[in-house]
């Protein structure tokens, strides 16, 4: 995979910035907004909020699975 197009997110357990988020799951909150849940390769989970353009680019790149 390439991962130029994986999602980043901020690590909070780490403290690390910019960090690939594999496993990513894209789901729909509440009032319309996307979420994207995954973990960091190591076993922490990370979430990163989205905008709609770069979470459906996200699915449609492979990069995350669509739930919602």
């Amino acid at each position: 995979m390439d991962t130029s197009k994986m999602l980043r997110a901020y690590c909070l357990k780490t403290k690390e910035k910019d960090v690939p988020l594999h496993d990513a799951v894209i789901t729909r909150t509440a009032k319309g907004g996307y979420i994207a849940n995954g973990n960091d390769g190591k076993g922490n989970k990370m979430a990163a909020i989205l905008g709609e353009a770069k979470a459906l680019q996200a699915i449609k790149d492979g990069v995350a699975k669509q739930s919602f």
